[in-house]
């Protein structure tokens, strides 16, 4: 493995976990949501990691996609809510705080381990380059 290559694998991962954080903020900020341009509530969205191949044997990964909840989201009696249905009830969307802060600390944890690869991967050709001299 070369360290062009090496580097690459370590930069998917970066780009992947920074995708991962900034669904997770959105899904955050929209987590009380009750209309969207579509006149709808906010769905709550997640990324979907695959592995991506280079030069045939080593993976990274890439956001594939992003998947929105299908869920019929959380409905609460609020008859005051200017988006209250004729029963008085609200649909908020299905966005569980805790569920995104734990996503948020795993794409953390994930984050800082890919960039601690990309500094090894720099300390390392910095001494491949002293050693030559």
């Amino acid at each position: 493995m070369d360290f062009l290559t090496a580097l690459h694998v370590s930069a998917s991962g970066l780009a992947a976990e920074r995708t991962r954080v900034n669904i997770t903020a959105t899904n955050l900020a929209n987590a009380e949501s009750t209309r969207g341009p579509d006149g709808k509530p906010y769905r709550r969205r997640d990324p979907i990691f695959e592995t991506q191949t280079f030069e045939g044997e080593l993976q990274g990964v890439r956001v594939a996609g992003v998947q929105e909840d299908q869920g019929p989201g959380k409905r609460v009696y609020s008859p005051g809510h200017p988006d209250a249905d004729a029963n008085g009830f609200v649909t908020f969307p299905d966005v569980n705080p805790i569920h995104e802060v734990v996503n948020l600390m795993q794409a953390q944890k994930s984050y800082d381990a890919n960039a601690t690869a990309v500094d090894t991967l720099k300390g390392m050709a910095a001494r491949a380059l002293e050693i030559a001299r």
